[in-house]
């Protein structure tokens, strides 16, 4: 009996499938890290990110994207083996699935092996951790099952439960990308939290340069216009959400002042107090205290916000000339 032959499309189908595949899997595992990563935080992880401008966006394009394409390419190549049945027996098609099978198993290995060597080690096993070696665990062995499957030709024998299967791969999809609006908020929530965390940075560096005003001159500016320093090359920022100027006012010469300005949300329900994607560094000491960077309080609610500030003369003396 003649050998099947494989043609470019063979190859071509199962190239673009095998690429898709691996990379959804690679994609939905590490979706599954960052949320596991929002439920239990690493007290530990204190910079500033969110989780949309870091790999969740991604990660959910390469879902909705490439996941369908896998499951479109399969249907195309079981389409043609139904038509022509030698198609089961080019070498491409062996060649995915066993590599494919070989990944997945060699996945599983090593995901134990990591598991069993951390116990072994002291490492503390945390939930977080246990979590991802089941997520790499579980998704390695469905991979596994599914693929020998179709190696055994069974799917083939049995082409409805191929197909409910295809269906509720997609509906998990759907499932793993709706989870991601629903535990991190949407996307134009992040933009809000985002424009929150840069008005916070404004604020800041004006701060400093009101004390660094205060030092040169022993006394408070006026208005921030008075801040602006060709030399030093510092211009007052403004509020890059709505263009405005943000609130100075003095409020018990010749020490204190207050800053304020308008915002989106409630920082205790941004990512910074419940995960570590924080933002803004947000201590806990009280609002009215030293100018001393990290010792000021930055939470804010929703709408408009006024921190006060005093500057300790002692601790900031003048600068000497």
């Amino acid at each position: 009996m003649e050998k099947a032959k494989t043609t470019p499309k063979d190859f071509f189908y199962w190239a673009g499938a095998m690429v898709a595949l691996y990379w959804s899997v690679l994609a939905f595992i590490f979706l599954m890290f960052d949320y596991i990563n929002f439920a239990y935080p690493d007290p530990l992880n204190i910079y500033a990110s969110d989780p949309y401008q870091g790999g969740v966006s991604f990660e959910m394009a390469s879902l909705i994207v490439l996941f369908p394409v896998f499951i479109i390419l399969m249907w195309l190549i079981h389409r043609d083996i139904n038509k022509d049945h030698s198609r089961s027996e080019v070498w491409v098609r062996r060649w995915a699935l066993v590599l494919t099978l070989f990944i997945a198993a060699l996945s599983m290995i090593i995901d134990l092996v990591v598991l069993v060597h951390s116990f072994l080690n002291g490492d503390a096993i945390t939930t977080a951790f246990i979590l991802k070696v089941v997520v790499v665990l579980c998704v390695a062995a469905v991979a596994f099952m599914h693929f020998i499957a179709d190696y055994w030709g069974y799917w083939a024998t049995y082409p409805m439960r191929a197909r409910s299967v295809g269906i509720g791969s997609l509906v998990l999809m759907l499932l793993s990308v709706g989870a991601g609006f629903l535990i991190l908020g949407t996307p134009q929530h992040a933009r809000l939290i985002r424009f929150d965390q840069a008005k916070i940075s404004d604020l800041q560096n004006i701060q400093s340069e009101v004390l660094n005003y205060y030092q040169q001159k022993q006394a408070l500016p006026a208005s921030l216009a008075d801040l602006t320093n060709s030399l030093s090359y510092f211009s007052v920022p403004t509020d890059a959400q709505t263009g405005q100027s943000y609130d100075y006012h003095i409020t018990t010469p010749p020490y204190s002042f207050e800053l304020c300005a308008t915002f989106n949300t409630d920082s205790a329900s941004d990512y910074g107090s419940m995960t570590p994607y924080g933002a803004v560094s947000r201590p806990t000491a009280p609002a009215t205290t030293h100018t001393s960077g990290g010792l000021n309080n930055w939470t804010h609610s929703a709408g408009n916000q006024c921190f006060e500030r005093t500057i300790d003369s002692t601790l900031y003396p003048p600068l000497t000339k």
